[in-house]
């Protein structure tokens, strides 16, 4: 049973975690009359290549757009196909589609938020250039088993340009948009994957306000793929700002027609004194989860195993599933939440439930195991402004909520059900 819930005090879901230090440096980039791309910059690039062991780091507006430069770098568009799950944000599926190129979605395994490494390789095609496993909510996937998948189809691997050709079998480009810091076994976020983009949007650990970054490991000419990242955040112009801005050098060319997507000094401001903060984050982050944990241990819900043998994750989101509810259930706890002040969330509607993705030709029927993964599925609040007492607090509401809720108690009554049962319905 539930303990009594304590007084109302309301609990932010995601906010950011800045300090005076964080304002200061950001104050600092102003006067400095550095404010687009410049010496900031190019210290924070350097300074995550050190903290993820990549080969060469670029930093870019926003972690889709590190995706999709990465993509159109590698030269993969039409007539190309790029494998993603269909359990994760629109962002990693939403670059295959800017690109051009052709999406083919696979579904999770059974009980698990990991996509099916089967399926991907059942799904490889001699038009497969790409693959992006996403590893989602701060744990990296089993890359072993990712791997294991995409050299199985080594034999129908068709390199088409330069970029291609440095790989024999098709390129894995992993959404890591939760995963900074995070490590498998043993190694890096940044150092496993071909490709990693990382997010430091305003709701994850580290952020940059907006912002995002793109590791590369060994394997490729990592002068020239950081120069073929500048060339495309900054409109294809073969001079940044910071370049120009020496006396004399105002020559410039322009190699094709880019994109605008470069990180600015007052961003990556923010990030360099997240950065030196970081590893003390992390770390209260596997302490607050550590203490959900035993929150919740009498609770009829499953967690989400943050840490295991082979994997430390960066702890980004407390991901819960209550047992066997279905989502109307699971909605009303989240509204019975509310009602006490706790903001809790969903991570995420399957891509197949989205209007754009069933526009494509999807059908969540199709991939029963996320769905399965999606519909019970509660995100409580995570984040490094949280006390010891707040997360008891968020414990003891969502408790009581689950109690409520299974009981009845969250309902107007039968025909309140019946109409929620119908909406549900409508789903498929």
């Amino acid at each position: 049973m539930p303990q009594a819930v304590e007084k109302q005090r309301t609990i932010s879901f995601s906010p950011p975690d800045i300090t005076e230090a964080e304002i200061q440096e950001v104050a600092e980039a102003l006067r400095s009359g550095w404010i687009t791309t410049g010496p900031r910059t190019k210290e924070l690039e350097k300074r995550l290549k050190a903290f993820t062991g990549a080969d060469g780091f670029a930093c870019f507006a926003s972690a889709t757009h590190a995706a999709e430069m990465c993509l159109r770098i590698l030269g993969i568009g039409p007539g190309d196909e790029v494998i993603v799950p269909a359990y994760t944000y629109t962002a990693s599926a939403s670059v295959v589609c800017h690109v051009g190129a052709k999406l083919v979605l696979v579904d999770t395994l059974p009980g698990s938020f990991e996509p099916d490494y089967d399926a991907i390789a059942a799904a490889i095609t001699e038009r497969t250039k790409a693959v992006i496993p996403v590893d989602l909510f701060g744990r990296m996937v089993d890359y072993d088993r990712l791997f294991a998948a995409v050299e199985s189809k080594r034999d129908l691997w068709h390199p088409e340009t330069d970029w291609q050709r440095c790989f024999d079998r098709v390129i894995v480009v992993a959404d890591a948009a939760h995963a900074l810091g995070a490590t498998y076994k043993g190694k890096p976020a940044g150092t496993v994957a071909d490709f990693t983009s990382f997010s430091f949007h305003a709701v994850k650990n580290f952020t940059t306000a907006e912002g995002g970054g793109l590791a590369w490991r060994e394997g490729i000419d990592s002068n020239a793929f950081y120069h073929e990242c500048m060339l495309w955040s900054l409109h294809g112009q073969n001079k940044d700002a910071l370049s120009k801005s020496k006396a004399g050098a105002w020559e410039y060319d322009i190699v094709f027609p880019g994109y605008k997507c470069n990180m600015t000094d007052m961003a990556a401001a923010l990030g360099l004194v997240q950065l030196d903060r970081y590893p003390g984050m992390l770390e209260r982050r596997r302490q607050m989860i550590e203490r959900y944990q035993r929150n919740l241990a009498d609770a009829p819900v499953e967690l989400f195993e943050h840490y295991t043998a082979d994997s430390a994750s960066s702890g980004h989101l407390m991901i819960t599933r209550v047992v066997d509810a279905l989502p109307v259930l699971r909605n009303a706890i989240i509204e019975r939440m509310a009602e006490s002040g706790v903001s809790a969330n969903v991570h995420y509607k399957p891509l197949p439930l989205l209007t754009a993705y069933r526009e494509l030709g999807f059908s969540i029927q199709d991939f029963p195991n996320a769905y399965t993964q999606f519909a019970n599925e509660i995100t409580l609040p995570l984040h490094t402004q949280l006390t010891d007492d707040d997360i008891d607090y968020v414990c003891d509401v969502y408790k009581q909520a689950i109690e409520d809720v299974l009981l009845g108690r969250g309902f107007g009554g039968e025909d309140d059900l019946d109409a929620m049962f119908a909406a549900m319905a409508g789903m498929f």
